[in-house]
C-alpha cells in the first residue's frame, strides 16, 4: 500500500479482511450485520455466474443480503415452509405478495375485518387497477357463494384485527384448493408459536414482523412464508419494487427470533387472565378474545391453535362507549395508547382512531367495531400487575 493518507483509508481493513475472516478457525457465535450496499468480485465471470446461479454470492442489498437470507431462514423453519422473505414493513409484504398473484381483471375474496391498511389498500388502490375485492363472512370456510369465474386469491387473518375472530383455515385452503385459488393469510397476531396456517393449508402467511416477531417496538418490518414455488414468485416483485428489509433491521428481527416462543407464550398466558378479569368487570360491555368460552370463535381456535395459546391481543366494548374509553386511557399510570402492538409492555389502541381510522364510521359500525371499543396488546409485565392497574383506572372511570 502507498504512503498516501486517503489511499491507505480506503483500501485497509475492506472487504478483503472480511474475506480473510472466512477463512479463520474461529467464527463470529452471533451473525454480523453485513452493511453494505454492493458486494465485490475479483473478475467479471464471478458477476455471471451469480446471475446465472452457478455459484453463490451477492450482487447489491437490494436483491438479497446475508442478513435477510438469514433471518428468513429462522422463519422458513419456524413456519414449516420451505422458503421466506423479509420486507421493509408489514404491508410491503403483504401488499406485493397479493400483487404477485392478481392482475387487471382479476378478483378477490377477502374476510371484511381486517387491519385498517390492507383494508384501504384492497378497497382503493387494486380497484384503481381494475381488481375487484368481495369482503364477505368466510369465517366457516365456505367461499363457495362469493366465487367468480375471475377470482384468483383468498385473504383473511389468522386472529382478525380488532375483533379477535378466527377463521376456519382448514376449510378455507380446502375450498380454496378445490377451485385452484391462492390463499394467503396473515399470521401477525398468532405468529407460529399460535398458528401454523401452513400446516392447515395455506399457501402463503404474512407478518407485520414489526409486531410479535419483532417484538421490541424497535424495527418495522415484513415477512412471507411458503412454498418455494410461492417465494420465488413474490420474490420477483420484491426486486422490481425494492421492498427488501435493511441489512440492520434483519440482525435485530432474527436477534428477536430466538427468544419468540418465551415472548409469545408469556404474553397468551397473559392475556387470557386479562381477558377473564374484564369479561367480569361490570364497565366491560363485551371481551373479544378467542381463548374465552364466550367467543363465537373459541371452538375454531381451540381446534387450529397450538399448545391451548389464543394469543396476547383482546379488545374490548366499553358501557359508556367513547367517554368511558377516554376516561380510562386518561387513568392508566404504564399502559400507553399506541398506534402499533405486541412490544414487550402492555398498550391499548383505540381502533376508531388508529388501525381502522379510515373505514366509514357507518362500515365501522355495521362489523363491530365501536367507537369506544379498545383493543389490549398484554405485555410481558406479571399478569396482577396488569390486572391491578386496569381495575384502579376503571373505578376511577366515571
Amino acid at each position: 500500500m502507498s504512503g498516501n493518507l486517503s489511499t491507505n483509508l480506503l483500501h485497509t481493513g475492506d472487504a478483503k479482511f472480511a474475506k480473510r475472516l472466512s477463512g479463520m478457525a474461529s467464527i463470529p457465535e452471533t451473525l454480523p450485520i453485513y452493511l453494505t450496499s454492493v458486494f465485490a468480485f475479483e473478475n467479471a465471470s464471478d458477476v455471471d455466474a451469480i446471475y446465472e446461479k452457478d455459484a453463490d454470492g451477492y450482487i447489491y442489498s437490494r436483491i438479497a443480503s446475508p442478513n435477510a437470507d438469514a433471518v428468513s431462514e429462522i422463519l422458513a423453519a419456524a413456519d414449516g415452509g420451505d422458503k421466506a422473505l423479509v420486507f421493509a414493513s408489514g404491508m410491503a409484504a403483504i401488499t406485493t405478495a397479493i400483487l404477485a398473484f392478481v392482475s387487471a381483471g382479476d378478483h378477490i375474496i377477502s374476510s371484511p375485518v381486517l387491519y385498517g391498511g390492507v383494508q384501504d389498500f384492497l378497497s382503493n388502490e387494486l380497484t384503481r387497477f381494475g381488481i375487484g375485492v368481495t369482503f364477505a363472512d368466510i369465517l366457516d370456510g365456505d367461499i363457495s357463494p362469493y366465487v367468480q369465474a375471475n377470482t384468483k386469491l383468498v385473504y383473511t387473518e389468522t386472529i382478525c384485527n380488532p375483533l379477535m375472530e378466527v377463521p376456519d383455515i382448514a376449510a378455507l385452503a380446502a375450498s380454496a384448493r378445490e377451485r385452484g385459488l391462492t390463499l394467503i393469510v396473515d399470521n401477525t397476531f398468532a405468529t407460529p408459536v399460535v398458528a401454523r396456517p401452513l400446516k392447515l393449508g395455506a399457501d402463503a402467511v404474512v407478518y407485520s414482523a414489526t409486531k410479535y416477531l419483532g417484538g421490541h417496538s424497535d424495527i418495522v418490518g415484513g415477512a412471507v412464508v411458503g412454498a418455494a414455488s410461492i417465494i420465488d414468485r413474490i420474490k420477483r416483485l420484491q426486486i422490481l419494487y425494492g421492498g427488501i428489509i435493511s441489512p440492520h433491521d434483519a440482525w435485530l428481527l432474527s436477534r428477536s427470533l430466538r427468544t419468540l416462543d418465551l415472548r409469545v407464550r408469556r404474553h397468551s398466558e397473559s392475556a387470557a387472565k386479562v381477558a377473564e378479569f374484564l369479561r367480569s368487570h361490570p364497565k366491560a360491555e363485551r371481551v373479544f378474545y378467542p381463548g374465552l368460552a364466550s367467543s363465537p370463535s373459541h371452538e375454531r381456535a381451540k381446534r387450529q391453535f397450538e399448545g391451548e395459546l389464543y394469543g396476547g391481543m383482546l379488545s374490548v366494548d366499553f358501557k359508556g362507549d367513547e367517554k368511558t374509553a377516554l376516561s380510562l386511557i386518561g387513568a392508566l399510570k404504564t399502559i400507553a395508547l399506541v398506534p402499533s402492538l405486541a412490544g414487550t409492555a402492555t398498550t391499548l389502541s383505540w381502533s376508531a382512531r388508529a388501525s381502522h381510522r379510515f373505514y366509514s364510521r357507518e362500515d365501522r359500525l355495521k362489523l363491530g367495531i365501536t367507537d369506544g371499543q379498545l383493543r389490549f396488546s398484554v405485555g410481558l409485565e406479571d399478569a396482577g400487575d396488569i390486572i391491578s392497574e386496569l381495575s384502579s383506572a376503571l373505578e376511577a372511570c366515571q
